[in-house]
């Protein structure tokens, strides 16, 4: 739909990235970002492995195996777990 509109509005900066779709990315990022990092906490890693993603391939593999981990079950540095609350 923003594709739509940024063509149709002239949005577009360079053929197939527009002004709406970029607002739009960063907008979703950053909340993403932080929902990342929230989730790599309740597995009681920082959130600076986030960082492996970088790794090509073997890093964002790893990062997925991170992220679908349950949560550890005790109070871990970064808070209790969210799902015994």
């Amino acid at each position: 739909l923003l594709a739509i509109v940024d063509v149709v509005i002239g949005f577009e900066i360079v053929p197939g990235t527009g002004i709406l779709r970029l607002i739009y990315a960063l907008a979703v990022f950053i909340p993403s970002l932080a929902v990342l990092v929230r989730r790599l906490h309740d597995t009681g890693r920082s959130g600076h492995w986030v960082w492996i993603a970088l790794v090509p391939l073997v890093g964002a593999i790893l990062l997925l195996v991170y992220v679908i981990q349950d949560s550890e079950q005790a109070p871990n540095s970064y808070g209790p777990n969210p799902k015994m609350i």
